[in-house]
Order: C-alpha cells, then sequence, then structure tokens
C-alpha cells in the first residue's frame, strides 16, 4: 500500500499533511501570515496578539499544513519546545524593522537550533523577514547575516522578504516549503 500512497501523492491525488510550528519574537507577524495564508473567505479581519497558541490549516495543491501558532512573548516562549517533537517543519518569523530585538530573535533561534528534538533532525525552516513595508526595515540579506543563516548546515532553509499585510513575498515562501516538504514527507 506505500507505494500507491506515494504515487497518489506525486501525482497529486493525496494530500500530505504536514505539522509546522511557527515561530518568532512577539509583534513579528507570525498571526498575519498565518491569516494570509488560508483562503480569503476564511481570514480574520481583526488580529489580535496570539496568547499561548493557536492551531490554523490551510492547503496547497499537494499539502494540507496544521500550523501550531506560537505566541512570542517571552513569559510563553518557553513553550515552544513541548511541539518541537511533532514539528515536520519550522516557519520563524522575524520583525525586519525591529533591529533593537534582532540580538533576541537570534538567540531564540540559536536555542530551538540547539534543542535535542530539534538539534539531530533535518527539520526544513522557513524565515520570513517581514515587515518590509516599514521605513526602517532591513533587507532579507542583512537578516540573515544578523542570525548568522550561513551558519546552518544540517537543515535545509530558506528566507523571503516578506510584508504580511499585503502578502508579499508570503507565496514564494509557501512555494518553498511545499517543494522541500513534498520530498521529506512523502
Amino acid at each position: 500500500m506505500g507505494l500507491f500512497d506515494k504515487l497518489a501523492g506525486w501525482l497529486g491525488l493525496k494530500k500530505k499533511e504536514v505539522h509546522v510550528l511557527c515561530l518568532g519574537l512577539d509583534n513579528s507577524g507570525k498571526t498575519t501570515i498565518i491569516n494570509k495564508l488560508k483562503p480569503s473567505n476564511a481570514q480574520t479581519q481583526d488580529i489580535v496578539p496570539t496568547i499561548g497558541f493557536s492551531i490554523e490549516k490551510f492547503k496547497t495543491s499537494s499539502l494540507s499544513f496544521t500550523v501550531f501558532d506560537m505566541s512570542g512573548q517571552g513569559r510563553y516562549r518557553n513553550l515552544w519546545e513541548h511541539y518541537y517533537k511533532e514539528g515536520q517543519a519550522i516557519i520563524f518569523v522575524i520583525d525586519s524593522s525591529d533591529k533593537l530585538r534582532m540580538v533576541v530573535a537570534k538567540e531564540e533561534l540559536d536555542t530551538l537550533l540547539n534543542h535535542p528534538d530539534v538539534k539531530h533532525r533535518r527539520l526544513p525552516i522557513l524565515f520570513f523577514a517581514n515587515k518590509m513595508d516599514l521605513r526602517d526595515a532591513i533587507s532579507s540579506v542583512k537578516v540573515s547575516q544578523l542570525l548568522s543563516l550561513e551558519n546552518i548546515k544540517d537543515k535545509p532553509w530558506h528566507i523571503c522578504a516578506s510584508d504580511a499585510l499585503k502578502g508579499e513575498g508570503l507565496q514564494e515562501g509557501v512555494d518553498w516549503l511545499q517543494g522541500i516538504s513534498y520530498f521529506f514527507f512523502l
């Protein structure tokens, strides 16, 4: 039966479900990004800060994503690790206009990458350098440098410049995640 499942997946006849953790500091735009990825008739008009976490689902042509939107507030970040084992991919959102907290974002990323439930797994990581519409935003290349992403050698990763309010850059990221996840999880 496994061969038929794979063949159906390759032909797009069966959708594979991927569990994605959406992480990043508070106010980076995680919930807004996830909201924009849902069909327009399912999008929420008023986005409020996530307390704890929420679960959202969206589909692409070949994959069904269940996204765990985790609060980025300092007092909730210690809860992230309880979901690492179940995660099959990570979306890490960075507020590219918040230069002061870029060091904190890097510390949280380093903590994530060194956690035993993440360290030895080839989890794909999609980075959104979000809020590119703001005047003080730095480029995704600069965000990549500040977070030392070039040092991530054991996991596939990709960074996209994004503006979650307009939805810019999100499709590029989802396309990458869909492509990499398709081969990881079939």
